[in-house]
């Protein structure tokens, strides 16, 4: 019996560390929020697309489309208004208007998703420009360098030297002149 208690309590603290970490609450709180993006969704879908599209299609219903398969064998046998009444008589149906009305609702649906989901983000980015720009210090400009380089024999000389102090060459006019030129 002691044993029991043991595994018991083991198990439970398993199942508590397993509930507590961060993926399995990120999960739970990712399926209730698709809960709620599901109602804004199909509210978009039903309220505002859906509206639009049937003015184009006037009201056309794709999910009525179906071929019925017996006739086809047999041209003589009777036909149907509906898939529901063919197969109620024997018939095999193919539903092509259910798959066509679903793909059309998953294109739509995925447009909406889409649609939500680029306004999210450019909100998001916006956001994140402002804070660049807050963040980011005017940056301030580098001063001109107060030394050059010796051409003969390259030490580092003040930049408005004419002779070099370390091997009293004369410098060449053209170096000072692009020294100049620069500043």
């Amino acid at each position: 019996m002691g044993k029991r208690k043991g595994t018991a309590k083991k198990f439970g603290t398993e199942f508590r560390e397993f509930i507590t970490k961060g993926n399995v609450i990120s999960l739970a709180v990712g399926v209730i929020i698709g809960g709620a993006f599901q109602a804004v969704v199909n509210s978009a879908v039903n309220d505002v697309f859906m509206p639009v599209i049937s003015i184009f299609t006037k009201n056309i219903d794709f999910s009525k489309g179906f071929l019925d398969l017996s006739r086809l064998r047999d041209p003589a046998m009777d036909s149907y208004v509906s898939a529901k009444v063919a197969l109620d008589n024997g018939h095999i149906v193919l539903s092509y208007g259910t798959l066509l009305t679903a793909a059309l609702n998953f294109l739509i649906i995925g447009f909406v998703v889409f649609c939500i989901v680029k306004s999210i983000s450019s909100v998001g980015d916006a956001g994140k420009k402002v804070r660049k720009k807050k963040k980011a210090a005017p940056e301030k400009p580098k001063p001109a360098p107060a030394t050059k380089e010796c051409p003969f024999c390259c030490s580092e000389i003040a930049v408005k030297a004419t002779r070099c102090p370390n091997c009293t060459s004369e410098l060449p006019e053209e170096v000072i002149e692009k020294e100049e030129a620069n500043e």
